[in-house]
């Protein structure tokens, strides 16, 4: 009768050891509900390449950002080291003013110039950031131009002589632009949109199967200060040229014909006016132009999605992540691109303002732009001498997109890691002066964007 009864012992112990098992797994799991633990960004840090699906997060702390997007702030911290300043009322003129309080954006009531895409990008940061964020008062300037103390666009990567041709600049904090939310233009869209079509092209077209011209459009009228014949110059460089594809544009719209041509081939355009391309278009030629525009042109970090080679001449307006451009000068080119050969041209020299901005000289094989000279005189023997060396110009549009798309510098992640780094520089050194922000009037942004 005692025969089977260690067997009937071994099995209530694993029967008991079992329940004891299950009550241990349903404890840890209440516990991680009640109290997730934090992520350790230290072990976050990429040694390598990080996975393609970090980039679409955006709750990345502190600690992520900075690991994953290496040299992103860089900007940011070279204004905060300017040191402190001081933000006064605007009371309706100038740049809108908001704040930040308890991790959400208050607007005032009378604001209908603020741009609603910077206004949701700024909220959808803040409702993801994983840690707090500090309370401030901030500036946000939606204009081309920058002006006073505030959030903008772009800045001047230097100096013009005269100095009244500049807006008076008191501190300049560089945001993303509003095409990470969406540019409401037919052939451009969000980034997202425009990165997704540009992936599809890229991968059925390697770079040496591209259109081997140059790619350019925009408005003739839009110039700067720095050059202000830019755009002009670059049309007549390239008027008739076999080797160039510029035009300027006609207009914004994409134009529909009443009875398209079926056995017309598609161009991708979606039977657009004369001039316009989609944005992501451009990405089907080798070389792909970018010029400034009154400042900034907002083309610029969807051309750097391209594995295409960045043609420019050198860039006088900075935006939040210009400062990783990496330039080859044409001029510092091997002398067998035969530039003293064009009659009526010679080899042009960056302006003291040029090399203060632009100090380093990349070499063809770490580059990923070419800075031409400003009057476009060298473009065609650079194109050429491109065209005459493919390796070195297959290496410069691959470091491009590598970098931008690769690394993940212009994806969801990065803009919400530079959005919240943006609010803890800017409140780092801002200085409100006078009485009455505390009781200063204003609405939730979930209020604003849905009744004014």
């Amino acid at each position: 009768m005692y025969r089977n009864q260690p067997a009937r012992v071994g099995r209530l112990w694993i029967l008991l050891a079992s329940f004891l098992l299950l009550y241990l797994g349903l404890l840890v799991r209440f516990h991680w509900a009640q109290s997730p633990p934090e992520r350790n960004s230290e072990q976050f840090i990429p040694t390598s390449l990080p996975s393609p699906d970090v980039y679409q997060l955006l709750n990345l702390s502190e600690q992520e950002c900075k690991a994953t997007f290496p040299d992103l702030t860089k900007d940011l911290d070279a204004t905060v080291a300017l040191g402190p300043f001081t933000l006064k009322q605007a009371h309706g003129k100038g740049p809108l003013q908001a704040r930040v309080k308890d991790g959400q954006v208050k607007i005032p009531k009378d604001s209908r110039i603020a741009r609603q895409a910077a206004l949701h990008q700024i909220h959808r940061a803040l409702i993801t950031s994983p840690s707090p964020l500090p309370d401030t008062v901030f500036s946000l300037n939606i204009r081309d131009q920058p002006y006073g103390a505030a959030w903008s666009y772009a800045r001047p990567a230097y100096a013009t002589a005269p100095a009244s041709a500049m807006p008076p600049i008191t501190r300049t904090f560089l945001m993303p632009h509003f095409a990470f939310w969406s540019w409401p233009l037919p052939f451009v869209g969000s980034i997202a949109r425009a990165a997704a079509a540009i992936a599809r092209i890229e991968d059925a077209l390697p770079f040496a199967h591209k259109d081997p011209r140059v790619v350019w459009r925009g408005s003739s009228r839009f110039n700067g200060v720095h050059h202000p014949t830019l755009r002009q110059d670059l049309l007549r460089e390239t008027a008739g040229a076999e080797w160039a594809d510029v035009r300027a544009i006609e207009s914004y719209e994409m134009v529909v014909a009443a009875d398209p041509d079926p056995n017309e081939k598609d161009t991708g355009s979606a039977n657009a006016n004369a001039t316009a391309l989609m944005i992501e278009d451009f990405c089907r030629y080798k070389y792909v132009l970018y010029t400034d525009g009154v400042t900034y042109s907002g083309r610029l970090p969807f051309l750097q999605m391209c594995n295409s080679v960045l043609l420019t001449a050198p860039i006088a307006w900075l935006q939040h992540t210009t400062h990783l451009v990496k330039p080859l000068f044409s001029h510092d080119l091997p002398r067998d691109m035969s530039l003293s050969s064009r009659s009526g041209h010679h080899e042009w020299t960056p302006s003291p303002g040029v090399r203060k901005a632009w100090p380093t000289h990349y070499s063809p094989d770490d580059a990923n732009a070419v800075f031409v000279a400003p009057d476009w005189s060298d473009l065609r023997d650079t194109v050429a001498w491109l065209e005459r060396h493919p390796d070195v110009a297959a290496g410069i549009a691959r470091r491009q997109r590598d970098l931008f798309v690769g690394k993940g510098y212009l994806s969801p992640a990065m803009e919400t890691c530079y959005w919240r780094a943006l609010l803890r520089a800017w409140s780092s050194v801002v200085r409100v002066e006078g009485e009455g922000w505390e009781d200063w009037p204003g609405v939730s942004w979930e209020t604003f964007s849905v009744d004014y």
